[in-house]
C-alpha cells in the first residue's frame, strides 16, 4: 500500500451544523448509490478531518464481526482481506457490539499495548491507522450493527471530546442520508406500469437484513409468508435469490432483484394470471403482442403452424383473454 502523507489537524472545529446536513441530504437525492458515501464522507471530512474510512454494517459471531456491507475510503481493499485472519483480535468490535449508540475516540498505541496485541496493532498501523474516531448504531437483541469508522494515520492526532461530541451529533444524520439514498435508487429502478400493476419495495443485504420494506411489500410479503416479522428476507425468498434467480415466485407474490452496490433491492407484486405461463408460452405471447402471426411465430421458432395455433388458445385460455389487446394488458402486469 502506497503511504500518503498523512493530514495535519489542530483539534479546532468550525462548522455551520445545519448547513452541512442540508448538503448530506441533498447530496442524498441527487447522487448516484454509487458515489454517494464518498461524497458524505468529503463533507464530513471539511469539519472532521481524516485519512480514510471504513463504512458498513455486521453482526457479531463467535469468531467475531461478521461484515455484510462495507464501503472502503481512501483505503486499500487487502485491508479486508488480512482483516478476516485477525478479527478475532479486534477489541474495538467487541467494544461497539452490544451497546445502542455509541461513539470512541481511539488511540491504536494505547488500546493494543499488551505484547499479545502487536500483531492487530502493526495490522493496524500499516494501513494507516493510529487514531480512529467511530460512531456506531447497535441494536443489542439482532447484534446488528451500523457503523462508521474514521482512520487518522498520524499516530498524534488523537480525537478530542469536542470531536467526539460533533461525530456523535453528525452520525444519525449521516446514517439517516445513507438510508434516504438507497431508497432514492429503488425508486428509480425501472418497473412495469405502476397503476395497472401495485407494487412493493424493499432493500436487503447479501445476508438477507432487512434495511427498508413499505407497507405494500410488507403487505405483500405476509401474505405469502405468514407471521413474516420484517427482520429478515424470508429463508425460501433468500434461497432463491441466493441461487442467482432475477425473479421468485410464490403462491401470491412475485419479487424481481436487482443486486447493486452490494445490497439486494427487491420489486415485490401479486401474482397475476401471465405467472402462469411458461417460458416458451411467454415468448410466444409476446410475439403475439407484436403482431405477428401464428405462421410468423412458428417460422420463427421452428415450429409447425398447427403446434403454435393450439398453443395460442392456450395462451388465452390462461389469461383469460379474447383479444390481443387484452393479452397486452395481461403481460403488462407480469413484467
Amino acid at each position: 500500500m502506497e503511504r500518503r502523507e498523512p493530514m495535519r489537524y489542530h483539534g479546532e472545529i468550525s462548522a455551520d451544523f445545519n448547513t452541512l446536513l442540508l448538503r448530506l441530504y441533498r447530496l442524498s437525492q441527487e447522487l448516484p448509490i454509487q458515489q454517494f458515501q464518498d461524497a458524505a464522507l468529503a463533507q464530513i471530512k471539511e469539519v472532521l478531518p481524516f485519512d480514510s474510512s471504513m463504512w458498513g454494517t455486521a453482526t457479531t459471531t463467535p469468531e467475531g464481526i461478521d461484515i455484510h456491507t462495507v464501503h472502503l475510503h481512501e483505503i486499500a481493499p487487502e485491508m479486508l482481506v488480512e482483516y478476516e485472519a485477525l478479527k478475532h483480535q479486534d477489541v474495538t468490535a467487541s467494544m461497539v457490539l452490544g451497546e445502542s449508540d455509541v461513539i470512541y475516540s481511539i488511540n491504536i498505541e494505547t488500546l493494543y499495548a499488551d505484547r499479545a496485541a502487536r500483531e492487530y496493532r502493526d495490522f493496524s498501523q500499516r494501513f494507516g491507522v493510529e487514531n480512529m474516531l467511530i460512531a456506531a448504531d447497535n441494536n443489542p437483541r439482532t447484534q446488528f450493527v451500523h457503523w462508521i469508522s474514521l482512520y487518522r494515520a498520524d499516530k498524534h492526532a488523537h480525537g478530542t471530546e469536542a470531536e467526539r461530541q460533533l461525530l456523535s451529533q453528525l452520525a444519525p444524520h449521516v446514517m439517516q442520508a445513507l438510508a434516504l439514498n438507497r431508497v432514492m435508487h429503488l425508486g428509480q429502478i425501472d418497473v412495469a406500469d405502476r397503476a395497472m400493476s401495485p407494487y412493493g419495495s424493499a432493500i436487503a443485504d447479501a445476508r438477507g437484513v432487512v434495511y427498508h420494506a413499505d407497507p405494500q411489500f410488507s403487505r405483500l410479503a405476509q401474505s405469502e409468508w405468514d407471521g413474516w416479522s420484517g427482520s429478515h428476507l424470508p429463508a425460501q425468498l433468500m434461497a432463491d435469490l441466493s441461487a442467482g434467480h432475477e425473479r421468485f415466485v410464490g403462491r401470491t407474490i412475485v419479487v424481481r432483484r436487482y443486486f447493486e452496490h452490494g445490497l439486494l433491492f427487491l420489486k415485490a407484486r401479486a401474482r397475476c394470471l401471465a405467472d402462469q405461463l411458461t417460458q416458451r408460452e411467454w415468448t410466444i405471447a409476446k410475439l403475439i403482442a407484436k403482431g405477428e402471426s401464428h405462421k410468423e411465430i412458428a417460422q420463427a421458432l421452428n415450429r409447425s403452424p398447427a403446434t403454435v395455433r393450439n398453443q395460442i388458445q392456450g395462451i388465452y385460455e390462461k389469461l383469460q383473454v379474447s383479444s390481443i389487446a387484452k393479452l397486452i394488458d395481461a403481460l403488462r402486469r407480469a413484467e
